[in-house]
């Protein structure tokens, strides 16, 4: 059996190593890893890599920055390169990003099945980006591998077939739970940012929705102003915030808190050192929702929905939104002490790809 598994963007860097290493394991499938370059700047790209000891891609396009439409169109383009000589049984996609999409209209249009990985996500945001991307991707795959049943039952409802669905668990807790051990290792971190023996919140804030709008990130940097007089705040800087702060001119309120601190994007075991480090972590993230669930850190979700609601239901999350009051109640409520008692969803178990390998191939073999 071939079979190609694509990746392009940092959210899907952290759910590759586990099941590229799987998929060695089996003597019955070949497979090759092609690296679209939608992400490709050492922070968002090659240090991912290194981290996590993904081997080298067999393939990289090399598609880079560009509007959404023309990334997608091209890494489309050079898929149907790479697919007509590879001639592969199964297409293994990962998440919502760009890459994602494209691959999936282009195996869909070239007749190749599609594998999806972490579907059934659904935020209702149809101003998100990766919205349209998870919806179109799963109305396109043949196999559906999702997370938890609440997103087995999204897909069910939106009328697919139940033969199409499993529930395998959260592919993303693989590598969380094989890399504790190793960013226990790299807790220089701490030493380096003077945080060994100190409180921190760590924020985290990339999402157009949050960062495009003047008037929404100000809000944030507002919030972020009260919070941190009460703790130190550590916030890696995604480089599309890092613009609009500039543009923005918010930059210069930036410059007054003394207590945030301004570094660099980190490599996971870097970031995963700081995230199970923190008293509370204030992010957009989706991934990082589901990390602090596991981890048991309280997270302040900074949108106005989330399209992994198991992690409010059962886990350590909270979304409070983009008004700064509701930022700042819900940040001194965990300064004052509130207690958060989390559980860790069925099968978020490090054995996500386990399953999804055999999956593939008792499809393969009818």
């Amino acid at each position: 059996m071939k079979v190609v598994t694509v990746v392009g963007a940092r959210p899907n860097f952290v759910k590759l190593p586990s099941l590229v290493k799987e998929l060695k394991k089996r003597s019955s499938i070949t497979s090759t890893l092609i690296h679209t370059g939608q992400h490709y700047d050492g922070f968002m790209s090659d240090v991912f890599f290194s981290d996590l000891d993904i081997e080298k891609p067999d393939i990289f396009f090399g598609v880079k920055q560009g509007s959404q439409v023309s990334q997608i169109a091209n890494i489309m383009l050079k898929a149907e390169e790479s697919l007509v000589d590879l001639k592969p049984d199964l297409i293994i996609v990962l998440g919502d990003v760009n890459s994602t999409l494209a691959l999936a209209l282009t195996g869909n249009k070239m007749g190749i099945p599609i594998a999806h990985v972490e579907a059934g996500l659904r935020s209702g945001n149809w101003n998100m980006p990766e919205e349209s991307n998870r919806v179109i991707t799963d109305r396109l795959s043949e196999l559906l591998f999702t997370p938890t049943h609440l997103d087995s039952q999204t897909l069910l409802d939106e009328g697919i077939e139940s033969s199409k669905i499993f529930m395998v668990g959260n592919i993303m807790i693989d590598s969380l739970l094989k890399n504790l051990d190793k960013a226990s290792d790299r807790e220089s971190i701490l030493k380096k940012l003077n945080l060994e023996d100190t409180n921190f919140a760590l924020l985290t804030l990339h999402r157009p929705e949050c960062v495009d709008n003047k008037e929404k990130l100000s809000n944030v940097i507002f919030s972020i102003s009260e919070i941190q007089e009460k703790i130190n705040v550590i916030w890696p800087l995604h480089p599309r915030t890092r613009k609009n702060l500039e543009d923005f001119e918010l930059f210069i309120k930036i410059e007054k808190m003394k207590n945030l601190k301004l570094i660099k994007p980190l490599g996971y075991l870097d970031f995963l050192s700081l995230m199970k480090n923190a008293s509370f972590v204030l992010t957009d993230s989706g991934g990082i929702q589901e990390e602090t669930t596991v981890l048991g850190i309280p997270c302040l979700t900074i949108r106005e929905e989330t399209e992994r609601p198991i992690t409010v239901s059962l886990g350590t999350n909270n979304v409070v939104g983009l008004e700064k009051d509701n930022i700042i109640k819900a940040a001194n409520e965990l300064l004052n002490g509130k207690k958060i008692n989390g559980e860790i969803p069925e099968y978020w178990d490090g054995n996500s790809s386990v399953r999804i390998v055999n999956k593939i191939l008792e499809w393969h073999a009818k």
